[in-house]
């Protein structure tokens, strides 16, 4: 255990945040693990993690990410999605903490809140989206504070915070086939939970809500998270057709207002 130097004199931290520290200190890009099985999750918060000075590598999977904690160096940060096929949650965070050690900060990402025994093993979780402030203020040694709080309820149709961010860390070409590559997969899985419920597969109907929440959360399209949060926490209803409806046609005014804002594209 140490005592690291803060605003109100000193704190005890573990060796982790010790190196962490140092890296700070020493302008180190700190080296994170991003796992998650959504692809679109994972590109955005390596770019934007990557855009804030990170060292940034990704994994599809817990047991992708396994190996690559056992073939290389571990990595001083962890960020692995709870909700995903195959090995996950605190069996996850078992095995890691055996691959990486006392070293390496294990946080658990989600977009959901999560139950305690979901979060065992890891030192905080972070809700998605969660600004990057919050994750430094992890990496920096403050462990205790779980960042799990309810996704904000609001009829805003799209984060103008969030757009502007991110059109300010890529090429206009680039955010443009960005947001248009997410509202694509975004249609793609409403046509799944409409077949999904047809079926009554209530799982699966509820996963692909799950999954559109995330990625949607992750560029600011505040309405179709909100609506897509609603069908997860319902599952099939009896008026599931007019609420997938209803989510089309939020789908529509994201566009509208992408078109609005559309990036130009860069001139030699």
């Amino acid at each position: 255990m140490y005592r690291l130097p803060t605003a109100h004199g000193f704190e005890n931290h573990d060796s982790g945040s010790l190196i962490l520290f140092a890296n700070m200190l020493n302008k180190v890009p700190v080296r994170i693990l991003i796992i998650d099985d959504d692809a679109l999750s994972r590109e955005l918060l390596q770019l934007l993690l990557s855009h804030e000075g990170y060292e940034v590598e990704t994994a599809e999977s817990g047991e992708a990410a396994l190996e690559i904690t056992r073939r290389h160096q571990a990595p001083d940060a962890v960020l692995a999605d709870l909700q995903m096929p195959g090995v996950r949650g605190a069996d996850l965070a078992h095995e890691l903490r055996k691959a990486c050690g006392h070293s390496s900060r294990l946080i658990a990402i989600s977009a959901s809140p999560s139950t305690p025994s979901e979060l065992e093993g890891y030192d905080a979780l972070l809700l998605k989206p969660f600004p990057a402030q919050a994750l430094a203020t992890i990496l920096a040694g403050n462990t205790s504070p779980c960042l799990n709080q309810p996704i904000r309820q609001s009829v805003t149709v799209l984060d103008q915070t969030v757009y502007d961010k991110l059109a300010g860390s890529m090429q206009p070409e680039r955010v443009n086939q960005l947001y248009a590559f997410c509202l694509a997969d975004t249609k793609k899985r409403a046509a799944t939970m409409r077949e999904a419920a047809v079926q009554g597969d209530d799982a699966a109907y509820r996963r692909e809500a799950h999954a559109i929440k995330g990625g949607t959360g992750m560029i600011g399209a505040i309405e179709l998270q909100t609506i897509a949060s609603t069908m997860e926490n319902r599952g099939i209803t009896t008026d599931y057709v007019a609420t997938l409806d209803e989510f089309l046609v939020a789908c529509d005014r994201v566009e509208r207002m992408l078109l609005a804002n559309k990036a130009e594209p860069t001139t030699a």
